[in-house]
């Protein structure tokens, strides 16, 4: 399915919509810069696109630039410097490995339950 096509709006005009639309941040210009969680790239609000409106096509909607990327306000974080650093290391495979290890190891949900059960003497 074809996204709907972005609205074209003067800078104050998006700068509102933008203000309005996104509740968790507050946008003083369209320069203002934005991590997006769902790309995984830097975008600002000249970028964003706009979309729906009032003829036919639903409510207003800000959405990412970026193609395939379904990322709304609430994904759009401010770029930190640790956000920025972590966007910048490269993932090595060995790197994931020592994570992998980290994930504490659960047991298995029927072990679980019957321990449990056993010490309330459902099971015995």
């Amino acid at each position: 399915m074809q996204p709907p096509p972005a609205l074209q709006l003067s800078e104050n005009d998006k700068l509102e919509v933008l203000r309005r639309l996104d509740q968790f941040r507050q946008w003083h210009s369209l320069d203002d810069k934005r991590y997006c969680l769902g790309c995984g790239k830097i975008i600002n609000g000249h970028d964003l696109q706009v979309t729906g409106g009032t003829r036919g096509t639903g409510p207003l909607r800000v959405v990412c630039p970026t193609a395939q990327c379904p990322a709304i306000p609430i994904d759009w974080v401010l770029p930190t410097a640790e956000v920025l650093q972590k966007k910048n290391e490269a993932v090595s495979p060995a790197s994931v490995r020592a994570e992998v290890k980290k994930v504490p190891r659960r047991r298995p949900f029927n072990r679980a339950f019957r321990s449990i059960a056993t010490r309330f003497g459902v099971l015995v």
